[in-house]
């Protein structure tokens, strides 16, 4: 079983023969220091290069390292095709925003539409394209940031929450031109040649927003971009959601992905016993696999799995300075793991 093959399987909640090891990308970004010493190919150049950005993707699956390619490897490509201003960074910092394009929910019309034809939305595009090209049996994620994420990387996150409670209807027009941006990307990369969509919304957790309003503001427009976008996405859906879960166990039911991810300090057997007809994804600490050893790591990867998580993988972006062994013995693991 190839690993396309495994990880369109386990989504489907198909039996396969060992859980996969993947990193998606994006948020969840799977690029580190020693991968681009050994391709040559750095940060941050590589997030404006499609040839590039796929090179490194790839590098890091030819390393012995996850199971899959991802791009991009941040969250502010559509923040800035919307307007906002960018630092792309350095070798081993990802890009950030360092200015919001509006001061309130109410100036939303004066934000960008996303165009797929230029900036880093082609490059990510392009990229995806040249993967799908070396037709590899290795599937390539497409990666969206989450509505509320971006919506808060538009807008500066303190308003933002504060406009929830005192300006929600504009709110709402913000999130659904938001979610209208993101449905046209994500498209875009899945007809590209990605696979499986990604949707990860840090910004976005129980513990900011409250069960009451993920409900309102989180829920309906994750749904929107699954709905609209799972027939693009052959392989199926992943939402990462950031933080505790347990103040939103019932809202993460309604959500429509095929796969649910999370942080470390929420509890497998927790979700597992709460959250039904999803597929499982993490949820190894990204401190550990920066800064444990092989052995920890091992215990961490069987534990997830004995726990019951379907898809092994890093419970949110890794560290840059993660050493390539680390993550190679957390894949090992899955390797050879059987139920």
């Amino acid at each position: 079983m190839n690993p396309k093959e495994r990880l369109y399987k386990v989504l489907k909640g198909e039996k396969v023969d060992r859980p996969p090891c993947i990193c998606p990308g994006g948020m969840m970004n799977m690029i580190i220091e020693d991968i681009m010493d050994i391709e040559d190919v750095t940060w941050p150049k590589a997030h404006t290069d499609p040839n590039l950005m796929a090179d490194l993707t790839q590098g890091m699956y030819k390393n012995n390292g996850f199971e899959n390619f991802g791009v991009p490897f941040c969250m502010t490509v559509e923040a800035e095709c919307m307007g906002a201003k960018v630092y792309m960074g350095t070798k081993i910092t990802e890009p950030r925003v360092t200015e919001y394009p509006i001061e309130s929910s109410k100036d939303w019309e004066k934000l960008k539409k996303i165009d797929i034809n230029k900036g880093r939305a082609k490059v990510v595009i392009d990229a995806i394209k040249i993967l799908k090209d070396r037709n590899t049996d290795v599937p390539i994620i497409a990666n969206l940031t989450g509505p509320v994420s971006l919506a808060s990387s538009l807008l500066e996150p303190m308003v933002y929450y504060k406009e929830i409670r005192k300006n929600s209807e504009m709110i709402h027009k913000l999130m659904s031109f938001v979610t209208d941006n993101l449905i046209e990307f994500g498209k875009a990369q899945l007809l590209a040649g990605a696979d499986i969509l990604t949707i990860s919304d840090p910004s976005g957790t129980g513990e900011i927003l409250g069960a009451k309003n993920f409900n309102e503001f989180a829920v309906p427009y994750l749904n929107r971009i699954i709905d609209e976008l799972s027939i693009y996405a052959k392989g199926g859906t992943i939402i990462h959601i950031c933080g505790r879960l347990k103040s939103i166990y019932k809202e993460l039911n309604s959500l429509n992905s095929n796969a649910i991810s999370f942080d470390s300090i929420t509890n497998v057997k927790q979700v597992k016993e709460n959250v039904s007809d999803k597929v499982i994804m993490g949820n190894v600490s990204t401190f550990a696999l920066e800064n444990s050893d092989k052995i920890s790591l091992e215990t961490m990867s069987n534990s997830c799995m004995n726990n019951g998580v379907d898809i092994l993988s890093p419970a949110c972006g890794i560290g840059v300075r993660t050493k390539l062994e680390n993550i190679q013995a957390i894949v090992e693991c899955a390797k050879k793991y059987s139920r």
